[in-house]
């Protein structure tokens, strides 16, 4: 099955909430955010001795800091749930394609912990099966280290 897509969605594709996350997101992991957060709180220090290190002084960086993180909370969320989603289709996608996949597999992250985990334990053991019939048979594996 075909889907259309476009990798630079326009607009109407995308609510503004999603534009401002990805685009804040985007810009507060650059060297400059960082740069000028310092900045902030080298003027927050420096400004100590003039309002005399009063509760006020320090109630403007606690503020602050509280009122940025509670938001970049919300920003950083949608983010990773939006690259997690995209991530699951493109692994969903490689399962269909393969010859003798197991297709369910493309809709395990509807099951419950307790199910994920047993499918987790299954595939670690399948995975430790499959190092020690390589080892058995001196086929290079990627458990080996140099």
């Amino acid at each position: 099955m075909k889907i259309k897509t476009s990798a630079q969605p326009n607009s109407e594709q995308q609510g503004w909430f999603n534009r401002f996350a990805q685009e804040a997101a985007r810009l507060s992991g650059k060297p400059a955010a960082f740069l000028v957060a310092f900045a902030v709180v080298v003027l927050w220090v420096l400004t100590g001795p003039i309002f005399h290190y009063s509760d006020g002084w320090q109630l403007v960086i606690n503020t602050g800091t509280t009122i940025v993180t509670f938001l970049m909370v919300f920003l950083i969320q949608n983010t990773q749930n939006r690259d997690t989603m995209a991530l699951q289709i493109k692994v969903a996608e490689l399962i269909f394609v393969m010859k003798g996949a197991q297709n369910h597999l493309a809709i395990i992250d509807n099951l419950s912990d307790d199910e994920l985990e047993r499918l987790h334990n299954e595939y670690r053991r399948r995975a430790d099966r499959t190092v020690s019939s390589k080892r058995d048979t001196g086929e290079p594996t990627a458990a080996k280290t140099a």
